[in-house]
């Protein structure tokens, strides 16, 4: 039984069985870190319940109308909620608004789906009213729910749910499902490194080269800063603190490159066999591990991700910028 997943065989086959024996709880919460599966198997899961014509029990066949619907997120029956944006707030009255079409019978389909995506991010007023729903679920409802981890959540919400905790797969494992799924040997090995064994990260990546360019950018940002003066890394955080106010996700998403390049530093500066995210920059991170040395290395990645978590409690974003990129060792890359 294999859904059309890379990896996640046991999740997969508790959730078949679960539809095949009449057994489906009524809320799942799938959690794990972005890129990892998550909505690709709750989007599974609604087309195994409401498949027109499924091939066996549990199994959906992928190319009915109702499957085909459903993976494109745009079937009667499928109510998909989340914050507007990533790092915004799902906000309460959105879950309100899913509780009253929640209480029709279904269009078409035997289930009415609910998809809450991220729903880290949602507000606590939101979480509190979708808790009325969770302990008084309607016959023919299911709450599918994606969340971080467990611990980014309500302990009564987790509880009123069936939690599958995704991981990511190791990379070797990736890196030879991507071939599978017909990528070129030498991408599959690239994208299976640099979304760290997430298979949902790794395909979108390969689908929009223009994610690739991007990160390629802000590895060549941190590059360029790591040679600048301290000028030149105020103006740098001016101008990065001046875009943010219109997009934080894609400073949040440059940090995120960056954190992931310098825990590679850490990894060889260690000495670690574990395998590194930036393949394409193994030269450059080499040659900064030999250089800095672990403990310089781990305090920067340390400071990165103390940057990140100051900018997602809304702290000021120039301050922040100006006090990490002062903490940059200065080399040349």
């Amino acid at each position: 039984m294999h859904w059309h997943i890379l990896g996640h065989q046991w999740a997969v086959d508790l959730l078949a069985e679960h539809t095949a024996q009449g057994g489906l709880r009524h809320a799942y919460l799938f959690t794990g870190p972005t890129g990892v599966g998550r909505r690709t198997l709750a989007l599974r899961l609604a087309q195994a319940v409401n498949c027109l014509q499924p091939p066996a029990p549990g199994q959906p066949c992928g190319a009915c109308s109702a499957c085909t619907r459903i993976e494109k997120m745009q079937h009667p029956d499928l109510a998909v909620i989340q914050a507007e944006q990533a790092g915004g707030t799902l906000k309460v009255e959105q879950v309100r608004e899913l509780q009253r079409s929640l209480s029709l019978a279904p269009y078409e389909a035997q289930f009415r789906v609910a998809l809450l995506l991220r729903f880290e991010e949602a507000h606590a007023s939101a979480a509190n009213a979708l808790l009325k729903t969770l302990e008084e679920p309607a016959s023919k409802v299911l709450l599918l729910l994606t969340a971080e981890s467990v611990e980014s959540l309500l302990p009564t919400i987790v509880s009123r749910c069936e939690v599958l905790r995704l991981r990511p797969l190791p990379v070797a494992e990736a890196e030879v499902g991507l071939q599978r799924w017909g990528m070129p040997a030498a991408q599959a090995r690239l994208l299976a490194h640099i979304s760290g064994g997430r298979p949902g990260y790794a395909l979108r990546l390969h689908g929009s080269p223009e994610l690739l360019e991007q990160r390629q950018a802000w590895l060549t940002e941190l590059s360029t800063l790591l040679g600048s003066s301290r000028v030149e890394r105020f103006a740098y955080a001016r101008r990065a603190a001046k875009a943010a106010s219109d997009d934080r996700a894609a400073l949040r998403s440059s940090l995120q490159t960056w954190s992931s390049f310098w825990r590679d530093v850490v990894l060889l500066a260690s000495g670690s066999s574990a395998p590194i995210t930036n393949l394409d920059y193994a030269a450059q991170v080499q040659e900064l591990a030999a250089e800095q040395g672990l403990d310089r290395a781990r305090l920067v990645l340390e400071r990165t991700e103390h940057t990140l978590s100051l900018i997602d409690r809304n702290i000021h974003v120039r301050l922040a910028l100006e006090t990490l990129l002062l903490d940059l060792p200065p080399a040349r890359l």
